[in-house]
């Protein structure tokens, strides 16, 4: 998406009026994901001006390098763990489009 071949990437779920707080994920990995589901609209500039809502496991444990390189496992849930499934979706060559029924 950003025309490098890294498999890398950022989420800051920060609103406007509070610091930044972005989280880099290097070599993320989903080790498990809930069966309870969550329902979120996603978007994506891949596919500009569409939504839609998607269907996604409530939580989800993640491995990845850290910015320092260190090993990292996450536990993620609601908004976090649709961000996470999301954006390693893409890595995998995947768009929220493909999970609409």
């Amino acid at each position: 998406q950003i025309g490098e071949p890294l498999r890398m990437l950022v989420i800051d779920l920060a609103k406007e009026d509070e610091t930044p707080a972005p989280h880099v994920f290097i070599n993320p990995e989903i080790l498990e994901s809930a069966d309870a589901r969550s329902v979120y609209e996603e978007g994506c500039l891949s596919i500009p001006d569409y939504y839609a809502e998607v269907e996604r496991p409530a939580s989800v444990r993640v491995k990845y390098l850290d910015r320092d390189g260190t090993l990292q496992e996450m536990e993620a849930e609601g908004l976090m763990a649709t961000c996470l499934q999301h954006e390693i979706d893409h890595l995998n060559g995947v768009l929220f489009i493909d999970h609409i029924s």
